[in-house]
């Protein structure tokens, strides 16, 4: 079990660090810089050990990335349709970040483009590090001052990522880890011959910008469905879902940790299961990644990662029929949990 700690750099003054856990099975690193996963190192079948996260080698690139690699995102991760919601009777418009129209992981400068407080660090069989930000009220014109703490956990082989929030006033909360996932490795190629199973019976269709149209459809008969574990190029290539997936799951109506999905590499037989508390998922195959430095000299590329963002649905501040509710009154308690777990076959 050990920990290291060490200055990584500085932004608008504050310093960023970069931070390790390892409890032998697991090796994770952290930076204060939006709160973001840098590396995740794990074994395969063989017992040879690769970072299975896409990210940068320097703060700089995390800095300059736009693809949010590892990052923390809030007040609202993923989309708002319009850049507007009421709340309270009352009409409050944020940023159209995406497309001009649409809001997007929080506005124009979200929590992954924050430094955060390194709250604490704890040693032991589970080693944690607490990432804090203070969101002002009216920031990104959210209302409420928003306090959230982030608790990163290496346990046996897992990587625990647990949220607590809270507003004085109220308000709309949604977070979530962007990381992006390569089984096979960080830099080796594309994500499209991984399977997955995602253990979900219905998913929200959007519109043209990706936007819920208010249906909670079925998969079944569908290029969604991955009930059955299945190869995730299969109807991209057959052309059915040219593409690809950026599209959120329906998990349940209420909170309750249940199993979410489950990804597999076939050469390394790295597995990797999710479990959550949140009641979606958004699963994303990197479609929009640019091409921009990655690790060890490689490059970002589209497909080179896929996401599991465990959420409340897209645009649920406008969608009545999404449920459950993502306003928080003052003082009530946001507190979430999700668990990438890791194994192999």
């Amino acid at each position: 079990m050990s920990i290291e700690k060490k200055l990584w750099g500085n932004h608008d003054g504050k310093d960023c660090w970069l931070i390790t856990l390892s409890n032998g099975k697991l090796t994770a690193s952290f930076t204060n810089y939006g709160g973001a996963v840098v590396s995740l190192i794990v074994p395969d079948r063989n017992g040879e050990k690769a970072d299975v996260v896409l990210g940068y080698d320097t703060l700089e690139g995390f800095v300059n990335g736009k693809s949010c690699q590892g990052a923390l995102i809030g007040r609202y991760a993923n989309r708002i349709g319009g850049a507007k919601f009421t709340l309270g009777g009352k009409e409050i418009k944020i940023a159209p970040n995406d497309n001009g129209v649409n809001h997007l992981h929080g506005g124009n400068i979200g929590f992954d483009k924050k430094v955060w407080e390194v709250k604490n660090i704890n040693d032991g069989d589970e080693p944690n590090v607490t990432f804090s930000y203070t969101s002002p009220d009216g920031e990104e014109n959210y209302p409420g001052t928003v306090v959230l703490d982030v608790t990163y956990t290496v346990k046996d082989s897992t990587l625990e990522i647990a949220y607590n929030a809270v507003s004085d006033k109220e308000t709309i909360m949604n977070f979530t880890n962007h990381s992006y996932f390569n089984l096979a490795g960080a830099g080796s190629g594309n994500i499209l011959n991984h399977t997955a199973k995602i253990y979900s019976e219905q998913y929200t269709p959007v519109d043209s910008l990706l936007i819920p149209t208010g249906e909670i459809a079925d998969v079944k008969g569908t290029p969604f469905d991955f009930t059955a574990e299945k190869r995730i190029a299969e109807d991209i290539e057959n052309g059915a879902l040219p593409g690809g997936y950026d599209h959120n799951y329906v998990l349940g109506t209420s909170f309750g940790t249940r199993k979410a999905a489950e990804i597999y590499e076939p050469n390394s037989g790295r597995v990797m299961t999710v479990y959550t508390d949140m009641p979606a998922i958004q699963f994303y195959i990197g479609g929009g990644i640019t091409e921009e430095p990655g690790k060890n000299g490689t490059k970002l590329f589209k497909n080179a990662g896929l996401c599991l963002e465990s959420q409340f649905c897209p645009d649920t501040p406008n969608q009545p029929n999404f449920k459950p509710s993502c306003v928080y009154k003052a003082g009530e308690k946001y507190t979430s949990v999700t668990s990438y777990i890791f194994s192999v076959r």
